[in-house]
C-alpha cells in the first residue's frame, strides 16, 4: 500500500505574538514582584505585623510550595491551551493580592490572610516559570524561540528585582538604618501603612494584567509558525513516563533545578541573612535587585546570541555557571570577615 506523505508545512508569524508575550510576560514580572513582597522589608514587616524570622521565611517559602500542583497546570495547558491557563493563573494572583489588602484588625487573621495570599501567588508560580518554552513555540518561528523563552522567563526575576527596589525605598527601616527622610518619623503605624500603601499599589497591578489578559490572550495563532508547533503531541501520561527514563534529560533538569532553587531561596531572604553582618535593609536591596538584573539582562543577551549562533548552548551555559561560581564565592568570603579579614564594604 502506498504510503501518503505530507507536504512540509510553511510557518507563519503573526506580528500580535509580540502582544502575547508582552501580556504574559508582565504576568511573569507581577508575580516575582509579590513573590519577593516581604524579604526586603521584613525588619519593618517583623515590627509593623508581629512577623518573626520564621514568618518571613516561610512567606517566601509558600512560592515553591505553590508548584506543588504543577503537573495539573502543565496538563491544563496541553489539554486546554495558553489562555485557560493564564486566566487561572492570573485569577489566584488577583485573589491572593486582594487577600493580602483585607483590613483586619485582628493581627492574628491579618497574619494568616497574608500567607494565603503569598500561598495563592505561588500557585501561579508554575505558569509562569515553566510556560515559556510553549508559548515560544506556539507563537514564534525557531530562529526566535530562544529570544522569546528568555524574556518571557526572565521578567519573572525581574519583577522579584523590583521588589528589592520598591520596598526598602518606600517603607522605611526601623533599625535606623534608612536613607530616606521618613525615617525620623518611621514609627509602627507610619511603617505599617506604608506597607499597605505597596500591597494596595500591587493589587492594582495584578487586577489590571488580569484584565487585559481576559479581554485578548489567545490560546494559539490561526495557523502555526513552525512544524514543532504544528507536531502532534504524545499523551500526557506517556510523555512524562518517557522523561522519567530518560537520563539525559533528568541531568538537564537538575542542571536547571539546582542553582535556580538555590539562588531563589538565598536572595527571597536576603535581608534576613545580611542583618548579623550590619548590612542595611537599603543596601541589601540594592545588592539582591543588581544581582537579578544583571542576570535577566546577561540572559537575554546570551539567548539572542545562542539564536544565531546554533550548537554553542553547553559553553555558554558553562561559562555562565563558572562565572556564578566565582561571584558568590567571592560574595560569600566578603562576609565572613572574622575568618577571611576580607573587608566588607558597600
Amino acid at each position: 500500500v502506498p504510503v501518503r506523505r505530507l507536504a512540509p508545512l510553511s510557518g507563519r508569524v503573526y506580528g500580535r505574538r509580540w502582544l502575547v508575550l508582552l501580556l504574559f510576560s508582565l504576568l511573569g514580572f507581577a508575580q516575582g514582584l509579590v513573590w519577593n513582597s516581604w524579604g526586603p522589608i521584613q525588619n519593618s514587616a517583623r515590627l509593623a505585623f508581629g512577623f518573626s524570622g520564621w514568618d518571613i521565611a516561610l512567606l517566601v517559602f509558600w512560592g515553591p510550595i505553590g508548584f506543588a500542583p504543577c503537573f495539573f497546570f502543565m496538563w491544563l495547558m496541553d489539554k486546554k491551551g495558553l489562555r485557560v491557563t493564564v486566566l487561572l493563573t492570573s485569577s489566584l494572583m488577583v485573589l491572593g493580592a486582594g487577600l493580602r489588602c483585607v483590613p483586619v484588625s485582628d493581627p492574628e487573621i491579618r497574619k494568616k490572610l497574608i500567607h494565603g495570599g503569598q500561598l495563592l501567588n505561588g500557585l501561579a508560580g508554575p505558569t509562569v516559570m515553566n510556560a515559556a518554552p510553549f508559548l515560544s513555540t506556539t507563537w514564534f518561528s525557531p530562529d526566535e524561540r530562544a529570544t522569546a523563552t528568555a524574556i518571557a522567563s526572565l521578567l519573572n526575576y525581574l519583577g522579584a528585582a523590583g521588589a528589592f527596589l520598591v520596598g526598602p525605598l518606600v517603607v522605611p527601616s526601623p533599625n535606623g538604618t534608612s536613607h530616606l527622610p521618613l525615617v525620623s518619623q518611621s514609627n509602627t503605624e507610619h511603617i505599617k501603612d506604608r506597607i499597605e500603601a505597596v500591597l494596595y499599589a500591587e493589587f492594582g497591578m495584578v487586577s489590571l494584567i488580569f484584565s487585559a489578559a481576559l479581554a485578548y490572550f489567545p490560546s494559539r495563532p490561526p495557523f502555526p509558525p513552525s512544524v514543532a508547533a504544528a507536531s502532534q503531541r504524545l499523551s500526557y501520561r506517556r510523555s512524562f513516563c518517557r522523561l522519567l527514563s530518560n537520563f539525559r534529560f533528568l541531568m538537564i533538569a537538575l542542571a536547571y533545578a539546582i542553582p535556580l532553587g538555590v539562588f531563589s531561596g538565598w536572595s527571597g531572604v536576603l535581608d534576613l541573612i545580611l542583618t548579623p553582618v550590619h548590612v542595611s535593609q537599603v543596601d541589601a536591596g540594592w545588592i539582591g535587585f543588581w544581582s537579578i538584573v544583571g542576570g535577566c539582562g546577561v540572559g537575554i543577551a546570551m539567548a539572542r546570541f545562542a539564536d544565531f549562533i546554533r550548537g554553542m548552548l553547553k559553553f555558554i551555559l558553562l561559562l555562565l555557571l563558572s562565572g556564578a561560581t566565582l561571584a558568590s564565592t567571592w560574595f560569600t568570603l566578603t562576609c565572613l570577615t572574622s575568618v577571611t579579614h576580607l573587608p566588607l564594604t558597600t
